[in-house]
C-alpha cells in the first residue's frame, strides 16, 4: 500500500507563503532540487487542492518559456508526465494527466493508496493538509523550512487542526541552507 506523503515548504516563521500571497521564496538549490526530484520521480502521482493545482498547472507546462532555473527546468518534464490528482468540490476536469475528485475524501484516499505503485506526494496547501492529517491520512511529513521570515498567515496546517503524536525519522541540511524535517505519522 502507498503512503501518502505531505511536502511543503515553510519559511523560519512557519509560513507557506507572504502577505500577499507571495511564493517566490524557496532556496531550491541543486541539493534540494535532486532531493525533490528523486522524490518526485518514485512516486505514483502528486496530489494537491484546487488552489495549489492552479498556481501548479499555470505554471509548470510552459514553465521553459518562464525561467532558466535549473531546478525548474528539471522537474518541469517530471511534473508534465506524472499523474495528478485534485481534490476538488468546485473543479470539475484539468489537464495534464489530471484525475479531479470531489468523492468522500477518507475513500478516495483509501482507493488511491491502496492501488498506486508509489507513494502520493500531497504538495503544498493548508487546508486540504490539516484536513487529511485530522483524518489520519497523512503517512509521512516532509517540511522544508527555508531561511526567510515572511510574516504571512497561512500556515501549514490552519488554525484549530488536530493533536497528531509524530516520531522524527530524519533531519537534513540542503545546500548549507534549507533544513528537511521528516516525520512519520505514530499509528
Amino acid at each position: 500500500m502507498a503512503d501518502l506523503v505531505y511536502l511543503v515548504h515553510t519559511s523560519l516563521d512557519g509560513c507557506i507563503e507572504g502577505p500577499a500571497g507571495e511564493f517566490d521564496w524557496p532556496h531550491m538549490g541543486p541539493e534540494l532540487s535532486d532531493y525533490a526530484n528523486e522524490l518526485s520521480n518514485r512516486a505514483a502521482m502528486f496530489a494537491y487542492g484546487r488552489r495549489v493545482w492552479e498556481m501548479m498547472s499555470s505554471y509548470w507546462p510552459d514553465v521553459e518559456s518562464i525561467s532558466t532555473h535549473p531546478h525548474d527546468l528539471a522537474f518541469a518534464p517530471i511534473w508534465r508526465e506524472k499523474p495528478k490528482l485534485v481534490f476538488s468540490r468546485t473543479l470539475t476536469k484539468a489537464d495534464w494527466k489530471t484525475t479531479v475528485t470531489n468523492g468522500d475524501l477518507t475513500e478516495e484516499v483509501a482507493n488511491h493508496k491502496a492501488t498506486a505503485t508509489g507513494d502520493i506526494i500531497l504538495m503544498g496547501g493548508y487546508a486540504l493538509a490539516a484536513e487529511l492529517g485530522r483524518r489520519g491520512l497523512i503517512d509521512e511529513y516532509l517540511v522544508c523550512v527555508h531561511p526567510v521570515i515572511l510574516g504571512g498567515n497561512k500556515r501549514p496546517f490552519t488554525e484549530g487542526a488536530d493533536r497528531a503524536e509524530l516520531q522524527l525519522v530524519e533531519t537534513r541540511t540542503f545546500d548549507n541552507t534549507v533544513v528537511l524535517l521528516r516525520y512519520r505519522a505514530k499509528r
